[in-house]
């Protein structure tokens, strides 16, 4: 049955309608904010030596700040792959125990915003660490925080972006044919053997992949250099867009439209260049999927699960109580004890002229909109994407990724250039509002909600619908009575996972944010810029709450998807 096309008769017409208008809302989210800055950045091209775009390729703190991102995500990178490659080894290749727990916690730094896994790490190192004074071990009064560097900046970036190696990695050693590994042990190959010339070089392609996505992320965080680099005057490319867009005069927005599409043509260029890799690299498998490798510890087990545990103390644990140490006392350098409890900052969050409560309304008003508004655009693209395959459907989906694909800055400045005059026809001005943030939350996080929903409508059986179409039910009823019920599930995980992504995002809105329109990320980045650090360190244990809990719903809703929806679950 699966062969059967529907029936085009009852829904040709509601089907071309619907068509075009996503054909033409994605194109005004994903392609138009893209071709806007492009045409600002070689607007002036003509004046050859006085364009923008020369201008910007002229100045060394251009090519300082490349090499800086270059360094650090480089350096990033590899620490990622170290990371991601120990826990994917060991918890899809060994009989360790509680293997959920495990992938759970490991994933949880990727969720927490790269501003408070900073803020976190600074609160636990240094002369003013809440925690080391506590303990009486704190380094001298004086002394330089050692992740006020370069390196530290790396080693951050390697933990926020160690889960993404992770993922790729873990997915294709559940696919690897089990044939390989169970001829090699019966010609007499140890493990050891086995892994090193067998599944290593079977997972080549899935490193490659890990690796390339690590590395752009790394390219385009914001938050992680900016609370590092910025005390230091040691700038990454996103950081010098930001401080850039802080000067004057009338060529600035060109050229930092120039300095954007350098970024976002590295970045694709990186990413195409994976995809090359990949397939060049890439070994046909032959054979039945299943459990690749079954390593049995046996008295090694106790030691690899004490391994992964005091990993994940070391860059989960002991940063997030570093966090809450820093939120319960009145101010750095004095230390925890019971005299010196106090719950003011907390108290703080809460009142009702805080900058910090019209944030957190804010981001809550931001991501639920967009996780609303995104499933809903959602439900249908899927429907169309899978039942109405054609070039047009082709190009749209491919149009979708590109803003996530992009730094985050870089697609705050092409909003910023898209909306620097008003709206024609409705002369309303999105500039300074939370209208401008919105849109590019609906640009940035549509493919995470589309891509749950897409999976989901692969595995629908075209027959119920086909039945339906025989009785005579029309494409509305179609739609509403048999295609939405079944995805539901599927759109509500997309929509979960896109709120959040952008209840505590960052990299976006540090641009694009105004006087009463902060958002979370936005607040906690400013005062711990201002030196405020007990409040900002309250306001991350609660954003980290909150993500933790949405995280176990979305586990909770783990049975009733798709296989591979929910990225910490099997």
């Amino acid at each position: 049955m699966s062969g059967i096309t529907l029936p085009q008769r009852n829904s040709s017409g509601p089907t071309k309608g619907l068509l075009w208008l996503l054909l033409c809302l994605v194109a005004l989210l994903s392609l138009l904010p893209s071709l806007r800055l492009l045409i600002s950045a070689l607007v002036d091209w003509r004046l050859g030596s006085d364009s923008s775009l020369w201008r910007v390729l002229s100045n060394p703190a251009t090519w300082l700040a490349l090499w800086h991102s270059l360094y650090t995500s480089g350096l990033g990178t590899i620490l990622s792959l170290l990371l991601g490659s120990l826990f994917a080894f060991c918890l899809a290749l060994t009989d360790i125990r509680r293997k959920q727990m495990w992938v759970f916690l490991f994933m949880l730094p990727m969720m927490i915003p790269p501003q408070i896994t900073a803020l976190s790490w600074l609160q636990l190192f240094g002369p003013g660490s809440i925690l080391l004074n506590s303990l009486g071990i704190a380094p001298g009064f004086g002394s330089e925080n050692p992740l006020y560097s370069a390196n530290g900046i790396a080693l951050l970036l390697g933990i926020q972006h160690a889960p993404l190696v992770f993922l790729a990695l873990r997915t294709q050693l559940q696919c690897l044919p089990k044939e390989h590994i169970e001829a090699a042990r019966l010609h007499g190959a140890s493990l050891w053997r086995v892994f090193f010339d067998i599944v290593l070089p079977l997972c080549r392609t899935a490193l490659w992949g890990g690796a390339a996505i690590a590395f752009v992320s790394a390219l385009g965080n914001f938050g992680i250099p900016a609370m590092l680099g910025i005390p230091i005057s040691y700038f990454v490319l996103p950081v010098h867009i930001y401080q850039t867009l802080s000067s004057f005069g009338p060529s600035m927005l060109n050229e930092v439209a120039a300095l954007s599409v350098l970024m976002g043509v590295l970045a694709i260029g990186i990413v195409t260049l994976q995809g090359r890799m990949q397939r060049r690299y890439a070994l046909p498998l032959i054979g039945m999927a299943g459990r690749a490798l079954g390593f049995t510890l046996g008295k090694w087990r106790r030691a690899t699960e004490m391994l992964l545990g005091t990993v994940l103390c070391a860059i989960l644990l002991a940063p997030l109580l570093a966090l809450v140490a820093t939120s319960l006392v009145p101010t750095l350098g004095v230390p925890l004890n019971s005299q010196t409890l106090t719950f003011a900052a907390w108290h703080s969050i809460f009142d009702s002229q805080s900058a910090t409560l019209r944030a957190l309304s804010n981001s809550l008003l931001l991501s639920i909109s967009a996780a609303a508004i995104l499933m809903l655009i959602s439900l249908p693209l899927a429907w169309l994407l899978v039942r109405y395959p054609s070039r047009p459907l082709r190009w749209l989906h491919s149009m979708i990724d590109i803003p996530y694909t992009l730094p985050g800055v870089v697609l705050a400045i092409a909003c910023i250039l898209l909306f620097a005059r008003p709206l024609p026809v409705l002369e309303i001005s999105l500039i300074g509002t939370l209208g401008i943030i919105f849109f590019a939350y609906l640009a940035r996080f549509l493919t995470v909600c589309l891509k749950p929903v897409h999976s989901s409508m692969l595995q629908l059986d075209p027959a119920m619908e086909e039945a339906a179409s025989l009785a005579g039910a029309n494409f509305s009823r179609r739609l509403r009575h048999i295609v939405l019920p079944l995805l539901a599930p599927a759109a509500f995980a997309g929509a979960l996972l896109v709120f959040l992504t952008a209840v505590n995002e960052l990299t976006v809105s540090a641009l694009l944010w105004s006087a009463g329109n902060e958002t979370l990320g936005v607040v906690i980045f400013n005062l711990d810029e201002s030196g405020n650090k007990v409040l900002a360190s309250a306001l991350s244990v609660l954003i980290v709450a909150l993500v933790a809990l949405v995280m176990l719903l979305l586990g909770a809703l783990g049975r009733y998807l798709p296989k591979g929806v929910i990225p910490w679950q099997s």
